[in-house]
């Protein structure tokens, strides 16, 4: 499972945080592994579930 990083900073861009938006849009690949940022994702208490893409047929 991967998140597109878009998803995750218009999460944070409705929570009014654009500072942390646009820290995520310089350091994560465009397409994120929540496995290996498990913590970033915690911290910002953003669910993968929630922000995963829909699974291609």
């Amino acid at each position: 499972m991967r998140i597109a990083r878009h998803r995750i900073v218009a999460a944070l861009r409705e929570r009014g945080q654009q500072t942390r938006a646009e820290w995520i849009e310089r350091e994560l690949p465009e397409r994120v592994d929540p496995a290996k940022h498990v913590g970033l994702l915690a911290t910002l208490r953003l669910d993968p579930a929630d922000l995963a893409d829909a699974p291609s047929p």
